[in-house]
This record gives structure tokens, C-alpha cells and sequence, in this order.
């Protein structure tokens, strides 16, 4: 059978493919530009189209030079790009004179482009200066009132709002501002401004390469301003030096989501969580090109580090681990009270044996170092175990009655099951058999922290949510990642489908079991 058009039923119409334009200058270094928002939306599953605005000779240590694109050549390339392909979302990046911000904001105006996306591009990672001051007020006046979101960092607010940003008041405020000159909806993001616990702004003297200063967070401010209201999305900060690009991928990504029809809070915070994840990765897999800022590892993903491994490997049975019905009803609020104090009386009695499991991975280890990190980790989880019994008390639950809690079959399951593992496998069994708590909790904390639909008033599980959403646990779960990927690196030799099938069967098993246990905090199985 074929269709009207006499190709084969099989074939994709480009109708249905979503397509995304960048407005953009390259980058020969691959890391930002044009080169950065192409593979975004591949990765996204876009169709991209690209505008040249600029050539820059730049790599990863700075800027070298800059071929500006003439504003009648501009035209040309959009001209031929919406006469023929069309865009259902586009993002422009540098754009670096009045003249060429002028010329853009009248196509776009002319095509009636709705859903854009301005990346304010005004210096790079490395300092280079990538805007022309003179330009500031032709993007102002021309080009954001058509925006639907602007996406500037923290220093490139400060320039288009004239003002100093030190604090999320600040942000807030810059915020408002933005509206104010024109673009719809506005994104801040954060990370230049990352927090320490106590909520204060962290001094970023040195912070990529001292990572001492304790677990920091950022938030990535978005403001609708429809309603007026503030969606804060807070993520981990990673001490890496892997940035450049991350601007350009941020916008382009969310860019992507507008063109697949998704909403602009669903494309922003999936953005956002698909930048993040490339900073891990960089982080486990100790990514580097170049020998200054770094770009995001934007590869194909049949190339996953260890851990992504692992997830995609049973990805069904993760994603019932983490979106359980159980997850769910703790993220609305409605889950039965008596259910979740019968999950948190087991849970007691399962961190009690995941500090076991978790002292036998210590004794596994060899080097000093690694023992002494190993009792650490220990340390931590009687840290947890305290916090957890104040926490139980608060919902009328006393250590006595901790104590005297019978182990239900699903706990006896899987603790017995990490157990045996580090009875009877090696230092990576243990550490994979142990691995879905710490990433699986980690994940549907932070989740449900940015989730817009989490009920944060009136919610009793919000500081349950809170708690596995701190920076301090999702310390411990990057720097379980990277052991992960260190123990991989060092006890599997490349190539052995044997003991990798082994390691995802293992890493498989302990998902399931950890489904099983939300299931027996939902029925209250025994």
C-alpha cells in the first residue's frame, strides 16, 4: 500500500516529525552554538534547522575570533528554511549587533513565530564577549516582546536588568523585570548562584575545583507571567568543569519540548533534568575534551555510562519502582495514613540491614582509603537510622514500638537478598545489589520535589519528599554513582557480557524487590 504522495505507508511524513530552528552562531569546537542545539534536538528527537549568525574560532579555553554573517545572508538562510521546512518552535542564541537582532525579530514577527525561545548570549564559559553592548537595547526593545521565554544565567540578568543579583529575592525580582520588558515567561537559571544547606548563597571564588565547601544546590528560577507565579527547580550542584555549552543546551532542549507540543513548565523541567544528567555523566565518566571548560558528553545514548546501564536494562521494572502507585499517592497527599506508618515502622527495620549490607561492602574493600570511605557511608546510614526514629516519633511511632515490629516478607526478601550478595559475590555485587535504594530514592525525591504537581501545603509527606531531595543525599548518591563506575571500570574487563549480564540480572532482581516493598507498605502485607 502507499499514500497519496506514492511513497511507502512505512514512510514518516515530515508533517509529523516536530522541527526546531536555532538563530545562532557556531562554534568550530563543537561544545556550543549551533553544534551544541543540533545535537540536543537530535538526542531530543527534533528535526533541526539551523541559521548561522556568526563564525567564532573558540575551543574549549576561549574565544579566538569572531566572523560576523551579514544581516542580508541572514535573511536569506531563514527565508529558505521557513519557505520550505516551516519551524514549530525556534531559539536563537548570539546574536551580536542591533542590525542582526533587528532583522531576526522582523522575520520571526512576519512568520508569526509564537513559540520562541531567546537565549540572551552575551559572553561565553570562557569570558569571551559574544554580544555587542550596542545591541542590548535592540534586543530589549525588538526581540523579547515576541519571546515566549527568555532563558538568561545569573550574570546575564544582571546586565539586562541593570542590577545586581545576590540572593533568590534578587532573582525573583530580576525576574519581574524581564516580564516587564516584554517576554512572556522568564528562566533564570542558577547556575551561578548555587546554596549552601542553610539557604545562603555560596561563594564561587574557586567552586569548580573545590568541591570541599559541602553539598550546594542550585535553583533555576522560572516565572509564568500569566499568574504571576514562581516555579523553583532545584537540582544538586556538580563540581565539574565541564560548562561550555550548557546555556545553548538548555535553551535548545526546551526549545524542543515546545516543538513536540509538550507544555512550557513539562519543557523546561525536562530540560533542565536532561542537563543535569549530562553534567553526572560527565562527573561518573570522567568526560573531558580540551583542557579548559569542557562541553556536556552530548552522545548517542547507546553509548550509557555503568549506571545508565543498569536502569535502561530494566527499564519497565524501574519505572515501576519509581513511579509506583505508592510514590504517586505520597506525591498528592492522598496515600492512607496507616500505610505509610506501616512502611516507615519496616523501613527501620530494612535500614538497619542496609547498614549491614553496607559495613560487609566496607569489609570487601582492599585499599585503606576505600575502607575508610566504606565506614563512612556506614556512619551516614546511623545518621539516617536517628533522623528516622525522631521522624517515626513524630507520627506517634516509638523506638519500643520500632523494636517490637515483626519483619514482613518483602523486607526479609530483599535485605536477605543484598545480604547473600555480599556474602557470596565480590565488592561490585554488593555495591549494584545496593545501588536501586540509593539512585531509585534519590530520583523520585528530586522528582517529586520540581514536579509542579506535588502538593507541597497540606501534603503530611512533603518532609519526606524533602528529605530525599536534600543536597546532602543527593551527595551520597552522586558519589555512589561514581564508585559505580570506578568498581566497573576496575573489575570488568571490557567486553565481558558474561559478568555485565550478571551485574544487570543483580541490579534487576534488587529493583523489583524494592517495587515489592512499596507494594507491602500500600497493602500492609506481613
Amino acid at each position: 500500500m502507499t499514500t497519496d504522495a506514492g511513497t511507502s505507508s512505512a514512510t514518516i511524513s515530515t508533517r509529523q516529525v516536530p522541527r526546531a530552528l536555532t538563530i545562532a552562531g557556531s562554534d568550530c569546537g563543537g561544545g556550543a552554538g549551533i553544534q551544541a542545539d543540533l545535537k540536543t534536538f537530535t538526542l531530543q528527537n527534533v528535526f533541526g534547522t539551523s541559521v548561522l549568525t556568526a563564525l567564532t574560532a573558540q575551543n574549549t579555553l576561549g574565544v579566538q575570533g569572531i566572523f560576523p554573517v551579514s544581516s542580508a545572508f541572514i535573511l536569506q538562510q531563514l527565508n529558505s528554511v521557513f519557505d520550505d521546512i516551516g519551524a514549530d518552535a525556534v531559539k536563537t542564541g548570539m546574536l551580536h549587533n542591533a542590525e542582526v537582532i533587528e532583522t531576526v525579530a522582523k522575520v520571526l514577527r512576519a512568520r508569526k513565530v509564537v513559540k520562541l525561545v531567546v537565549d540572551p548570549v552575551m559572553v561565553s564559559t570562557s569570558g569571551g564577549r559574544l554580544l555587542d553592548e550596542a545591541a542590548l537595547s535592540s534586543l530589549t526593545t525588538h526581540l523579547l516582546p515576541l519571546a515566549e521565554l527568555i532563558t538568561p544565567n545569573v550574570p546575564e540578568a544582571e546586565v539586562l536588568c541593570g542590577t545586581k543579583i545576590t540572593s533568590l529575592d534578587d532573582v525573583k525580582k530580576a525576574c519581574q523585570k524581564l516580564h516587564s520588558l516584554g517576554s512572556r515567561n522568564v528562566l533564570i537559571k542558577g547556575g551561578h548562584l548555587p546554596f549552601d544547606e542553610a539557604g545562603r548563597p555560596a561563594s564561587l571564588g574557586n567552586i569548580d575545583d573545590d568541591a570541599r565547601q559541602g553539598p550546594l544546590h542550585t535553583i533555576d528560577t522560572l516565572y509564568i507571567g500569566s499568574s504571576g507565579e514562581f516555579i523553583e527547580l532545584r537540582n544538586q550542584y556538580i563540581h565539574t568543569k565541564n560548562t561550555h555549552g550548557t546555556g545553548c543546551t538548555t535553551a535548545a532542549a526546551i526549545t524542543s519540548g515546545l516543538a513536540k507540543g509538550e507544555t512550557l513548565v513539562k519543557s523546561v523541567a525536562d530540560a533542565i533534568n536532561f542537563v543535569h544528567t549530562a553534567l553526572s555523566v560527565s562527573v561518573q565518566s570522567h568526560f573531558m575534551i580540551g583542557s579548559g571548560h569542557g562541553p556536556l558528553p552530548l552522545l548517542p545514548p547507546h553509548i550509557p555510562s555503568f549506571v545508565q546501564l543498569l536502569k535502561q536494562s530494566c527499564a519497565d521494572d524501574w519505572h515501576k519502582y519509581t513511579y509506583h502507585p505508592f510514590v504517586q499517592q505520597i506525591a498528592d497527599g492522598t496515600l492512607d495514613v496507616e500505610s505509610f506508618k506501616y512502611y516507615i515502622r519496616q523501613d527501620y527495620l530494612f535500614l538497619r540491614h542496609y547498614a549491614r549490607a553496607n559495613a560487609l561492602a566496607a569489609y570487601r574493600e582492599h585499599e585503606l582509603e576505600d575502607i575508610v570511605e566504606g565506614a563512612r557511608i556506614v556512619g551516614y546510614i546511623g545518621d539516617e537510622v536517628s533522623l528516622h526514629i525522631k521522624y517515626c516519633e513524630s507520627w506517634g511511632i516509638s523506638l519500643e514500638d520500632l523494636n517490637n515490629t515483626p519483619e514482613a516478607s518483602p523486607n526479609i526478601a530483599y535485605t536477605r537478598y543484598v545480604l547473600d550478595k555480599g556474602a557470596s559475590g565480590d565488592r561490585l555485587d554488593i555495591r549494584v545489589a545496593l545501588a536501586p535504594c540509593l539512585l531509585g530514592y534519590g530520583e523520585i525525591g528530586m522528582r517529586l520535589k520540581n514536579d509542579p504537581n506535588t502538593k507541597k501545603e497540606g501534603n503530611p509527606y512533603w518532609p519526606w519528599i524533602e528529605n530525599y531531595s536534600k543536597p546532602e543525599y543527593q551527595t551520597a548518591v552522586q558519589e555512589g554513582e561514581i564508585l559505580l563506575e570506578k568498581l566497573f571500570r576496575e573489575m570488568v574487563p571490557a567486553g565481558n557480557q558474561k559478568r555485565i549480564k550478571q551485574l544487570v540480572e543483580n541490579f534487576k532482581q534488587a529493583t523489583i524487590l524494592e517495587e515489592r516493598f512499596w507494594e507491602m507498605g500500600l497493602k500492609k502485607i506481613r
